[in-house]
């Protein structure tokens, strides 16, 4: 047991004292903690107030465009090759032209730019021309049902019409329903859940263990194929067995990513943490109470002067509120603990096998070969994260989450849905099994494979080294 410690502390000291160690130990937080301060930071910048000419040759739209922070709509009443020079001589943005068709309303409009037009601006012209095309096909069609039901009476028809499609009515008859979730924990105890949430933390957490078993893996397998090649490994065999040198460089390398991965997040969380501190105004999400007390539109004597912009702002503040305290209700003790474990056992699992393989070949082009059937149910795993995200409590989902070759990274994504501590008992120690079965393997190939030099291995060879007694 000894042997196994000094290896262990050899594999370890070796890895964390290198300079790539260092490098992506401090960088790897940095990255992370971009991934959440830069959208929050630049989501809160005002860009530059862009000038887009219009021509709109159907005259249904010239009005409907409204300036904003980012973007100033100018009619142009001209032709379109007079708006072209004019929009180079102004240096505008764009030239949003709106041509006359045959048909009563436009199917499509050309948007001239030098430079290539932002998914904003597309998205808000486009949502734009697709509410007032659906409302002249439905006053036409009102139209069409009143001039049926009361022949000769055109006139007061197409009036009732428009009465009816009048903006303040259709303003007033748009909704946007928020389905709030709750989940009745046991007790009766009621906490919202958000699915979207639930989604995001256990897809995070299934392809960190994913990329963490690759990446230290594939560690395991290059140390074991270079101490074969330069020969070294003869010389530590003469001490140690074969299969103590192999279990002590898997457990080393586990310890080295488990110690860089709880540095990644120690850094992330000052990183994050000293961001607030320092612009809290980006962080900041007022609450209802807040806005009431604050905003003079919202008191009593200028409740109706409310604006629709202000409510559908109010509205997406509400929803960013639920999907925090959404996030909050994830039980994070579980899924901290749970995410270490089965990075450990999956790591483990898979990185005996990849010390096997290392054995079995001189060189990295040999592995391919044997990867794919040891990759595969990995990347199976990868393939059904959609299936388990929309039935986590089906029977596919419930057996993925349990076979050791799957459950690493398909119970990540079950955990934030909720799972049984029956279930998680039961993956947990089928993964232990699992490990168990996979070193004694990889042992089995490690001991012969380590000393061979010079032979081009193939399935068979391994399966008689499998099956070999001595």
């Amino acid at each position: 047991m000894n042997k196994i410690f000094l290896i262990i502390r050899r594999e370890y000291l070796t890895r964390v004292r290198k300079r790539s160690f260092i490098v992506m130990t401090v960088l790897g937080p940095i990255l992370m903690a971009a991934i959440f301060v830069i959208p929050i930071y630049f989501a809160t910048m005002q860009d530059e107030k862009r000038v887009i000419h219009v021509v709109d040759e159907t005259g249904l739209f010239i009005t409907k465009f409204s300036n904003n922070d980012n973007y100033i709509f100018i009619p142009q009443y001209t032709d379109l090759e007079t708006a072209k020079k004019t929009l180079k001589q102004t240096e505008g943005y764009a030239l949003l032209y709106i041509p006359r068709t045959e048909l009563n309303v436009p199917s499509q409009a050309m948007l001239y730019s030098d430079k290539q037009p932002s998914l904003n601006l597309t998205g808000y012209i486009s949502g734009v021309m697709n509410r007032e095309i659906e409302k002249q096909k439905l006053a036409a069609e009102i139209r069409h049902q009143i001039r049926l039901s009361t022949p000769g009476y055109e006139v007061a028809a197409d009036s009732a019409a428009d009465n009816l499609m009048s903006e303040t009515i259709l303003k007033n008859i748009k909704t946007n329903v928020n389905i709030i979730t709750y989940k009745i924990e046991e007790g009766g105890i009621e906490k919202k859940s958000s699915t979207e949430a639930n989604m995001i933390v256990g897809m995070v957490a299934s392809l960190m263990i994913y990329m963490f078993i690759f990446m230290y893996g594939s560690l395991v397998m290059r140390g074991v194929i270079e101490e074969k090649t330069n020969r070294i490994v003869e010389v530590i065999v003469s001490s140690v067995k074969p299969f103590q040198l192999m279990l002590g460089k898997v457990i080393g390398v586990a310890l080295v990513g488990l110690t860089q991965f709880l540095l990644w997040v120690v850094f992330t969380a000052i990183l994050v943490g000293g961001f607030q501190q320092a612009f809290p105004e980006k962080f900041k999400m007022p609450s209802a109470q807040e806005k009431f007390v604050t905003n003079p539109q919202m008191q009593p004597q200028n409740i109706k002067t409310e604006t629709t912009a202000n409510l559908q702002a109010d509205t997406g503040n509400e929803t960013a509120n639920q999907i925090l305290e959404a996030v909050s209700s994830i039980n994070f003790p579980v899924m901290i603990i749970a995410f270490i474990f089965f990075f450990i056992g999956g790591y483990l699992l898979y990185g005996a096998l990849f010390a096997g393989i290392g054995s079995a070949v001189d060189n990295e082009a040999d592995t391919q070969q044997f990867m794919l059937p040891v990759t595969v149910p990995l990347i199976f795993a990868i393939v059904m994260m959609q299936y388990v995200i929309n039935n986590p409590e089906g029977p596919l989902s419930w057996w993925l989450s349990m076979i050791p070759f799957t459950s690493p990274v398909i119970m990540m994504i079950r955990i934030p849905f909720g799972v049984p501590y029956g279930q998680l008992a039961l993956s947990a120690g089928l993964l232990i099994a699992g490990f168990l079965a996979t070193t004694w393997v990889a042992a089995k190939i490690y001991r012969t494979g380590i000393l061979m030099y010079g032979k081009k291995v193939n399935y068979a060879e391994l399966w008689k080294w499998i099956r070999y007694k001595g």
